[in-house]
């Protein structure tokens, strides 16, 4: 199953990354460590990200679109 949307809660050190399908079935569940993070989202396809809005999410939000993903 292809993961289509990701979402991320932030936090200082572990990140909770959530993904789903276009049926909207949970496909990922996962903590990350924000060291790590850049690489996981480097071995998804190209999908939707979002992720609450404040001040760090935009550094997110950037790195991410680099990544060839699309953010909401």
């Amino acid at each position: 199953m292809t993961v289509k949307t990701v979402g991320l809660d932030l936090a200082k050190d572990v990140l909770q990354v959530h993904g789903g399908s276009a049926t909207g079935r949970k496909i990922i569940n996962k903590k990350n460590r924000r060291a790590k993070l850049l690489d996981f989202f480097e071995t998804l396809p190209r999908c939707v990200f979002g992720t609450e809005t404040c001040g760090s999410p935009i550094t997110w939000a950037v790195n991410c679109a680099s990544s060839a993903m699309m953010c909401a």
